[in-house]
Order: structure tokens, then C-alpha cells, then sequence
């Protein structure tokens, strides 16, 4: 439903385009990795995949299971709670294994919350958490890196701005770029498979920030 929720809505604030590595795949049981920028980047995020014919399990931060009607939807879809800061925070990782082991793909932020910026411009990927590495040195599925590019012009800085940032999209239509990378193989520690995903997802948010600025010339 969420899938098909943005795949209807985000055309109307703007042009999604979705490139990918020639042997980039998002296969049933893979990890997507993507880079975490803005409120909207998930609803974009999904609408890519949704084209490209996946419908993954989403880890999300637990506050949206306490919006009316949402948590309910999200729970009977089977996407995933991060009670981030609380002993229960180990859980998504192993609903998430649960997921893959059951042949779905998993969907998560490495970097597990925004970037403390106002500004709409784009950025590297920050440092990522653990869980990402943990959860593919565990189940040995196959991480996909996702970046993508051109969401903090629909919704970034304060709440006005983002409210403002919303009403006007469908006139101003920014353009958002999702690029798939090809499948990155995890081995030994965990702070080293972390540091070679962010690197895997920061080529490809750098593929979807070229191309992102490439069509806002042409436009």
C-alpha cells in the first residue's frame, strides 16, 4: 500500500528519474542500503523501487507507529519499528533478519536519522550506525546501495519551509533521482563493512546528485 501510495503521489511534486548499475538488482532477500536526507526521501525511495518491481520491508523510526491509522497500516504490512536509544532497538535487526530470511527485501537508513541542516542543498552520506553492517554480516544478504538525490528540494529546514516547500512543488517540480548500485559484498568486521557501504552508498547518492543536476540545467 505505501509503495503504491508514493508511486501515485510523488509525480505530482515533481519528475522522478531512476538510473542504475548494469548489474544492479534489488533480488528478493537483498539488503537496500540508501542515504537518509530528508521527511520525503522515503516516499521517493519507494516509488523507485516500486517501478523497478520491489516492495521492501521498511525500518522506521518507531514515532510513526504512534500516528493514528499509519502504525496500523505499516504493522499489517510488516514494516519494522527502530526504537532508537532503548533496549528494544536490537529487535528491528532481527525482525529485519526474520524478513529477508523469508525471501523480502529490507530497506535501511545507514546513517539511522537526518542530517541536522536547514539548507536544501545535497550532501556525502553521513557516518553510519551499526545495525546496517551487523544485519548483513548476520544473514549474509547481499546489500544493495541506493542513493538518492533532489528530496531536500521538496521538504528541508524549518517547518515552515517545509510546509512551503510542499504547497509549491507541484508548480516549482523539482526533479529527484534515485541510482541502484550493484550488490556489495560484506566481509569481516563491523566497522569495516560499515565504512565499505557508506562508501557503496555514497557512489551512488553521487550518481543521483550528478544526474539531479544535470536535469535541472536542461529544465
Amino acid at each position: 500500500m505505501l509503495s503504491r501510495l508514493a508511486t501515485t503521489l510523488v509525480p505530482l511534486f515533481g519528475e522522478l528519474t531512476i538510473s542504475s548499475d548494469s548489474d544492479a538488482e534489488p533480488a528478493p532477500g537483498s539488503i537496500i542500503a540508501a542515504n537518509h536526507t530528508s521527511l520525503a526521501d522515503p516516499a521517493i525511495v519507494l516509488a523507485a523501487l516500486h517501478r523497478l518491481g520491489a516492495r521492501p520491508v521498511v525500518l522506521a523510526t518507531a514515532g510513526l507507529w504512534r500516528v493514528p491509522g499509519l502504525g496500523r497500516a505499516l504493522t499489517r504490512e510488516g514494516h519494522i519499528p527502530v526504537h532508537r536509544g532503548t533496549e528494544r532497538a536490537a529487535q528491528s535487526l532481527e525482525g529485519a533478519a526474520a524478513a529477508l530470511a523469508d525471501g523480502r527485501c529490507v530497506l535501511i537508513y545507514g546513517e539511522g536519522g537526518l542530517p541536522r541542516r536547514r539548507d536544501p542543498g545535497e550532501q556525502a552520506p553521513g557516518t553510519f550506525r551499526s545495525g546496517l553492517a551487523r544485519l548483513a554480516l548476520a544473514t549474509g544478504a547481499p546489500v544493495v546501495p541506493l542513493g538518492q538525490a533532489g528530496a531536500r528540494r521538496l521538504s528541508s529546514g524549518s517547518a515552515a519551509k517545509q510546509l512551503a516547500g510542499v504547497l509549491t512543488a507541484p508548480l516549482r517540480r523539482p526533479g529527484y533521482h534515485v541510482h541502484l548500485g550493484a550488490p556489495v559484498p560484506v566481509a569481516g568486521g563491523v566497522a569495516e563493512s560499515g565504512e565499505a557501504l557508506r562508501e557503496a552508498v555514497t557512489r551512488a547518492w553521487r550518481e543521483a546528485a550528478e544526474r539531479v543536476v544535470v536535469g535541472a540545467r536542461r529544465g
